[in-house]
């Protein structure tokens, strides 16, 4: 069961960290100094440290703003390609505690694996959503995206199996989507050449 747990955990927190890694690690900081969760993993303790917890909060106040701006929130997110997977390949790791080298490897690759999926999914929506003339699209998805993260951290730490069947079941509709606009987009071009 632990290990279930402890994948639950990793799975959970990597994912939401792709789509915002600074509530993520908010949560997982609060989580841990108000012990919202009874038998709550020790390693879990490195997230509780003063300047730990407010840096999170004051960047997702950051990133709340930015994320309601069209066009603003796709450069917000190119700029975050990089630091959101690192971002879940540190929660993935950090959530193991005392593993060997190869294990903490393993995890790292997975987290970030894991936190790049979500980030592509989110950044490849909101560019299609900045297309639209209205703001308001972009404010429903940002929010949206917040109230999922928000959940998906609490069932991670409340219900890791849970969290990871979410998880699985996100990133195999992550694949299926990305592989049906692949084909499209191919299609397309397939068409353009002809015609041209």
């Amino acid at each position: 069961m632990y290990g279930l747990e402890t994948l639950g955990r990793t799975l959970g927190f990597s994912f939401a960290a792709g789509i915002n890694l600074y509530a993520t690690v908010a949560i997982l900081g609060l989580a841990a100094r108000f012990r919202w969760v009874d038998g709550l993993p020790e390693q879990f303790r490195i997230f509780d440290n003063d300047w730990i917890i407010g840096a999170a909060l004051l960047l997702y106040l950051i990133e709340f703003v930015a994320d309601k701006i069209p066009w603003f929130d796709s450069l917000w997110d190119a700029v975050h390609t990089a630091i959101r997977p690192i971002g879940g390949a540190l929660i993935a790791v950090a959530s193991l505690g005392h593993a060997s080298p190869v294990l903490q490897g393993a995890a790292a690759l997975a987290g970030a694996f894991v936190a790049s999926s979500s980030h592509l999914a989110k950044s490849g929506t909101r560019v299609a959503a900045n297309t639209s003339p209205e703001p308001f699209s972009n404010w429903i998805l940002s929010l949206a995206e917040d109230g999922f993260v928000v959940a998906l951290g609490v069932l991670a730490i409340k219900f890791p199996a849970a969290a990871a069947v979410i998880v699985i079941a996100s990133i195999a509709l992550i694949l299926v989507s990305a592989r049906w606009l692949l084909r499209a987009v191919h299609g397309r071009f397939r068409r353009a050449s002809r015609a041209g």
